[in-house]
């Protein structure tokens, strides 16, 4: 048989691992019965279906129409650097790090610079729009988990509200 589609081939192969990994990690729980779910019983019926899903995409590379065979493109390093760093920049600088000394620094600066971080993401990308969709984002944020949702939890540092 001859691979006419690398990208669905890796994609179901990537399903088909997922798959089997919650339906296994599901089974650490109690699953219960249809009648009686238990914790476990939505995870388990969830990965045997994205498993399904998976060895159903991996067969159907097989008979693809592509002409070329699909290739998959070289890895993007510069997206996934700057995107995994953005998230991670969220997260200290949300709640700090006491163990390394970093203060935790609100809600609203954490925004920013995950969002100006996860500009560098894309080439050519300009500072001017990662700072006008930080404000809008931050803003609706402010609104949503302080004013509508009344969650508490630091908005600013520590050092400029006290």
């Amino acid at each position: 048989m001859k691979l006419a589609s690398q990208k669905d081939f890796y994609s179901g192969l990537m399903f088909t691992a997922v798959g089997i990994v919650f339906a296994v990690g599901a089974t650490n729980f109690t699953v219960g019965s249809a009648a009686r779910m238990g914790p476990g019983y939505f995870p388990l019926l969830l990965g045997i279906l994205l498993a399904i899903l998976g060895v159903i995409v991996t067969l159907q590379s097989f008979k693809s129409k592509a002409t070329d065979g699909d290739p998959i493109g070289s890895f993007a390093w510069r997206p996934l650097g700057f995107i995994i760093g953005a998230n991670l920049a969220f997260g200290v600088l949300l709640v700090g790090v006491p163990a390394l000394g970093i203060p935790a620094f609100g809600m609203i600066i954490a925004i920013y610079a995950l969002v100006l971080i996860a500009g560098f993401a894309r080439p050519n990308s300009s500072i001017k729009e990662s700072l006008i969709l930080a404000t809008i984002l931050a803003a609706g944020s402010y609104f949503a988990f302080v004013y509508a949702l009344n969650l508490q939890f630091p908005v600013w540092p520590a050092f400029v509200t006290a």
